[in-house]
């Protein structure tokens, strides 16, 4: 493919925001959206008002400087072909099925590239087991501008959310969402359990920790990796081993059996790791259950498995800090499930951007130096001008591309990113001298006034014999 020499100064400049938009133009095609929707909607149906352009929409709220859907109406107004009011009335009725739909397609497009660029990290664990992270996130709670909620002193939730992520490609495979913000993550394990495929290892925290879960990933040949819930009894069936060294302490083993009813249910191996430091709840140790035999995974090897789960809370870290996630405009719960799920396909393509940069640079390198936060910045920055330059039909072609010669495209722009304009800043020191806590009297208090009376004090000091 000859690039316009428009296309090859955007790439010198500005690489990253290339490689951005080239990988949503073949990941969230207009058509293979409005497709999507077509195939996974139940009662939804489109007239003027076209999926592909309700998730526009929603994306320059998400991943833009837009602060809400309205802003991105006016901006798109030559687009839209429909009210404001109707663009509400869509966005409010958004099944979750279909908006986990998104975010398993978007996935399976980035996944192949992923591997076409072979920048997938280093597996958790041998080969033919595939490790998933499962997490929950309770969205934050909304604006009070639904009439039901007028009134109320509480804060409204408009829902709660699963996710499912690869820690090899790390992307988010999956989205398993709920409209009821009160409900427990537990309430939605049947809904993960027909996403589950033989030969994975799922790690999870203790509040997946359940008899009916690890039942569920057995049947269908799977295995757990969980920190066991203290309301989750077993019977040991065998001693300790001798503890050995990990990064987070110590960790020992046992062969146990999971209880239901005071009966064994079901066997599997309980590693205990004694911490160097305490947690933030003040444990002093971790339960961690897993059915993993020992020759895939001993002690310590599941002790770092367990520690791998915080992969996923750097994702939903990234998701809420650099991807708004968890606006709080939308009152319905459709609309905030939608919304978390468009961030959760921008965070996808940002996870081929950095996959892109492993395969040039080298993981070790781009893990230490490069900032996911930094990578978002420079495309908002630079992708609304760039659009402007060169419009959506121009970016046609990449959406019809192979995922080979994409990556190959993506390999070779990654190779001119200068790393420096993305690169981390580094760990803010532990303050020596923390500033003495000061109870003011009054609700407000001016800061020149400080300023002066600090002035005034230093020069005392400065005059004392």
């Amino acid at each position: 493919m000859v690039l316009e020499p428009l296309f090859e100064r955007f790439i010198a400049q500005a690489p990253l925001s290339v490689m951005a938009r080239a990988t949503i133009e073949h990941a969230l095609s207009p058509d293979a959206l409005d497709a999507l929707f077509k195939q996974t909607a139940r009662r939804g149906y489109t007239k003027q008002l076209l999926f592909s352009t309700t998730l526009d929409l929603m994306s320059l709220v998400v991943c833009g400087p837009l602060p809400h859907v309205k802003a991105a109406y006016h901006h798109l107004l030559e687009r839209v072909p429909v009210t404001l009011k109707s663009v509400y009335e869509k966005l409010s009725h958004i099944e979750p099925v279909v908006s986990s739909a998104l975010v398993r397609a978007v996935a399976r497009c980035c996944a192949a590239l992923v591997g076409e660029l072979g920048g997938a990290c280093r597996g958790l664990l041998p080969s033919p087991y595939r490790v998933k992270i499962l997490d929950g996130n309770h969205l934050g709670a909304t604006q009070k501008r639904l009439k039901v909620i007028r009134g109320h002193t509480a804060g409204p939730l408009p829902g709660i959310c699963l996710a499912v992520l690869d820690p090899a490609s790390l992307l988010v495979t999956d989205v398993i969402p709920g409209e009821n913000g009160n409900a427990n993550e537990r309430s939605l394990i049947d809904q993960v359990l027909p996403h589950v495929s033989a030969d994975e290892v799922w790690v999870a925290d203790r509040i997946f920790s359940t008899l009916d879960f690890f039942e569920g990933l057995a049947g269908r040949h799977a295995f757990f990796v969980v920190r066991r819930h203290g309301r989750l009894n077993y019977l040991p069936r065998g001693e300790f081993t001798a503890e050995v060294e990990t990064e987070r302490g110590w960790a020992r083993e046992r062969p146990v059996s999971i209880c239901r009813d005071g009966r064994p249910a079901q066997a599997a191996r309980l590693v205990v790791v004694r911490l160097r430091k305490p947690t933030e709840d003040g444990d002093e140790q971790v339960e961690i259950l897993t059915d993993l035999p020992v020759t895939a995974a001993d002690a310590a090897a599941v002790s770092q498995l367990y520690l791998a789960r915080w992969k996923i809370e750097g994702a939903f870290h990234e998701l809420t800090v650099t991807l708004r996630c968890e606006l709080n405009t939308p009152g319905y719960p459709r609309a905030a499930v939608f919304g978390f799920c468009v961030a959760v396909a921008a965070y996808n393509v940002l996870a081929v951007l950095k996959a892109a940069l492993r395969a040039v640079h080298g993981e070790e390198k781009v893990h230490k130096e490069v900032s996911g936060y930094a990578i978002a910045v420079h495309w908002s920055l630079v992708v609304p001008g760039m659009m402007v330059a060169l419009p959506p039909h121009e970016w046609e072609r990449f959406g019809r591309l192979p995922s080979r010669e994409l990556a190959a495209y993506l390999r070779d722009w990654a190779g001119r990113v200068d790393l420096r304009t993305v690169k981390k800043s580094p760990p803010r020191k532990p303050t020596k001298h923390p500033s003495p806590r000061v109870k003011d009297r009054k609700t407000h208090i001016s800061t020149y006034r400080l300023l002066i009376a600090d002035k005034e004090r230093r020069r005392a000091n400065t005059q004392r014999p």
